[in-house]
């Protein structure tokens, strides 16, 4: 069972301390595709990859881990930047050089055709699902995916990106009306829905269709809601290196829950053990500098 994950490859250049930046291989999407395959998936990385030094060190993270690259798009355009800034609890804030990048280099003529591959599930999110023109061809190709597979919808909102709030969250609530799960974080809802009780959207969200939807809130832990209740977890406790990946980590302990088990499956005490999962698989991210999740044996007694 095949799964996709598509959106952005990128270099996270990330202060180490000494006044300099590091490049590090993220991008949302392909942190996410990193820890299925750190978890022994079978899991394709959907996007355009640069034949510049950045895409080659990308490249070959993803392919480090397994991930499979037959269905990206080799790229002779630059790869795209995200200078990172770290606050004193190892929070992250992001300023990105996206314009004419392989990173967002999405046609019709080289996304793969769901008809012929079917997917078991596709992985979708962060700024590929809102800059344009790349966004309304993911969309559409995405409700071809759909008539396939299940979609899991990260926004992860990058408001330094798009500042209009209307804008940023039309295309959000577009994505989630095609979409089965939706993982979003805290700071998200806050920015999209300013004085709303996250549990009031998500309650809107699973009435427009969605079967889970389920919000990270950092040190705090993770909140699952179906249609019929919640299920909320504490966060893990760990000296926090930073928070670079977190979020899609967890992402990808919900794709892998969706594989192995089948969406059916989260929800009750199901869904718990899941999220437990998704906490520890988190916290060992933020261990690390960088995307860094954890492997298959390092969550092996959960």
């Amino acid at each position: 069972m095949s799964i996709w994950v598509c959106g952005e490859v990128l270099i996270d250049l990330i202060p180490n301390g000494s006044g300099e930046r590091v490049p590090h291989v993220g991008g949302g999407p392909a942190n996410t595709a990193k820890a299925l395959a750190r978890l022994g998936h079978e899991v394709f990385f959907i996007d355009g990859i640069s034949s510049d030094k950045y895409g080659q060190m990308s490249r070959q993270e993803l392919l480090d881990d397994e991930v499979k690259l037959d269905l990206a798009l080799n790229s002779d355009k630059p790869t795209c930047l995200a200078i990172v800034s770290l606050n004193e609890n190892g929070g992250a804030s992001y300023e990105f050089e996206i314009d004419g990048t392989a990173t967002f280099d999405f046609s019709d003529s080289w996304l793969p055709d769901p008809s012929r591959y079917k997917p078991s599930v596709l992985h979708i999110g962060t700024l590929v699902t809102v800059i344009q023109p790349g966004a309304d061809v993911l969309y559409d190709w995405a409700m071809q995916v759909a008539e396939f597979a299940p979609i899991v919808f990260d926004p992860n909102v990058r408001s330094v990106v798009m500042n209009d709030r209307d804008k940023y969250l039309a295309a959000v609530e577009r994505w989630v009306a095609i979409s089965s799960v939706v993982k979003v974080s805290d700071d998200d809802l806050v920015w999209l829905y300013p004085n709303q009780q996250y549990a009031d959207v998500a309650g809107r969200w699973i009435s427009d269709g969605a079967a889970l939807v389920v919000v990270t809130r950092g040190a705090n832990g993770l909140v699952g809601f179906t249609e019929d209740s919640s299920v909320e977890v504490p966060g893990v406790k760990v000296d926090v290196v930073d928070t670079v990946g977190a979020g899609d980590t967890v992402g990808a302990i919900i794709v892998e829950a969706m594989v192995q088990d089948g969406i059916l499956s989260l929800q009750g005490e199901g869904l718990k053990k899941v999220l437990t999962r998704a906490a520890a698989a988190a916290a060992i991210t933020c261990s690390r500098a960088g995307a860094q999740p954890p492997y298959k044996h390092e969550l092996a007694k959960l």
